[in-house]
């Protein structure tokens, strides 16, 4: 630990208020722990293997603090992102819930809702699975979001109800300066179906710092499609821990979109807790500028018959920086493993990089695996078919760096949400007409 890294911490805590007293006293100590584990540990640097190629040196140099009250939303503006299909929607912004924006929900489908309303609904359900998946012992800004775990959304489904609409969580940053705690708790119970989007955005420019912590508990025969968009300004630092934990027989999709950001950082994790689990990991990272984005993530096979499947794309013009570390583990006993992980990554200038590394460990020996990485910039051949058919170099290009972002953009689920983020990958790619 250094005193630099130690005293960042140290300022983001300074404006930690009182702990909450009264019938939820476990959360009083969940946060106390949280507290002193944060004031225990220091930041990463890039001495941390995990973290060598991500400097973080430019978030420590900027001193963030948390928004005193709700400011004012800019209603119509954050309007123009919802979902049109979601049944429910909460909305958080500069990470205060706001209530005139929100659309939540409470009947036999689903409960969409603040963590207030979840205390009062189903406390023991609540305890049992805050803060168990995504831990923070060795993880400082998880222990400093949890620290900070004075709201949170909420989605619990009951045992066998199909949610027929998406759900959107927005979180909305609208003032510089700033750092927001967003906090997701999903619970799916055994045989449900749900549709999640979890959407990150900046209204406003300038730098500001999102410390996200999200949890996901699949149960028995259960399925979860979840979709994470992080579009935050240019400026912005975005540092994020997802993990998803399936029991017997479940099933979890996901794709991950990143856009914004000066630096980001998304932790991944899925845990398999029983037999027969399926999980689908889908990611697109596109950079530019001085950019940086950084993917780590972990699927962790523990018991047999699990398959998982995890494709991850990075796009990099200008001078931007992406990494992807993908870790499979397959522990001793998972027979029967079905596993497979991709990555492949586009390089459109000379001063793109970036460094990926997929990692297979494998303690079981009736499995079957397999990974792959790729790194490269656009083929020759392909532009020259495109030239041949009339298309200017520019647009070949363009029309080639496209396909290969829409890819994963054409499986997410919810079509509003798809086309607008085409659009969006669209705009990004439009290259020059010779890499730099």
């Amino acid at each position: 630990m250094t005193a630099d890294t130690h005293g960042y911490l140290a300022s983001l805590l300074a404006a930690h208020g009182a702990l909450p007293t009264g019938p939820a006293a476990w959360l009083a100590r969940l946060r106390g722990a949280a507290l002193e584990r944060a004031n225990a540990l220091a930041v990463p640097t890039t001495r941390d293997e995990d973290w060598r190629f991500t400097d973080l040196s430019p978030l420590y140099k900027t001193s963030f603090q948390r928004a005193a009250a709700p400011a004012a939303a800019p209603a119509d503006a954050i309007r123009r992102h919802f979902v049109p299909e979601a049944g429910s929607r909460l909305v958080f912004v500069d990470g205060y819930y706001s209530p005139e924006l929100s659309t939540p929900q409470d009947d036999g489908e689903a409960y969409v809702g603040t963590l207030a309303g979840a205390l009062r609904r189903d406390a023991a359900r609540l305890e049992a699975q805050l803060a168990r998946h995504a831990g923070f012992d060795d993880d400082a800004f998880a222990a400093v979001n949890t620290a900070y775990l004075h709201d949170c959304a909420v989605v619990a489904v009951p045992r066998g109800a199909k949610v027929g609409r998406p759900v959107q969580l927005l979180f909305v940053a609208t003032q510089t300066e700033r750092v927001a705690y967003p906090r997701v708790l999903a619970m799916v119970g055994g045989g449900a179906e749900l549709t999640l989007v979890e959407d990150y955005l900046a209204i406003a420019e300038g730098a500001y710092f999102v410390n996200g912590v999200t949890e996901l508990a699949v149960d028995e025969n259960a399925s979860l499609r979840h979709v994470r968009v992080q579009r935050d300004g240019e400026a912005a630092f975005h540092i994020a821990t997802c993990v998803a934990s399936l029991a017997r027989d479940a099933r979890y999709v996901s794709q991950s979109v990143s856009f914004g950001a000066r630096i980001s950082r998304l932790n991944h994790g899925v845990r398999q807790q029983g037999e027969g689990t399926d999980c689908q990991l889908d990611g697109l990272a596109l950079v530019a500028g001085r950019q940086l984005a950084d993917t780590h993530s972990f699927i962790d096979h523990a018991r047999a018959r699990g398959r998982s499947r995890q494709l991850h794309k990075c796009i990099v013009d200008g001078a931007g920086h992406a990494v992807f570390n993908g870790r499979i583990l397959v522990r001793q006993g998972a027979q029967l493993t079905d596993s497979a992980q991709s990555s492949r990554n586009l390089l459109l200038t000379g001063r793109a990089h970036v460094d990926t590394k997929p990692q297979l460990e494998i303690l079981a020996d009736d499995v079957k695996c397999a990974h792959g990485a790729t790194v490269g910039q656009l083929d020759q051949d392909h532009v020259f078919y495109l030239r041949s058919r009339g298309l200017s170099e520019p647009a070949a290009r363009n029309l080639l760096t496209y396909a290969f972002a829409a890819d994963v953009v054409d499986r997410i689920p919810v079509a509003s949400l798809r086309g607008a983020l085409e659009a969006l990958a669209l705009q990004r790619t439009q290259g020059k007409e010779q890499p730099e």
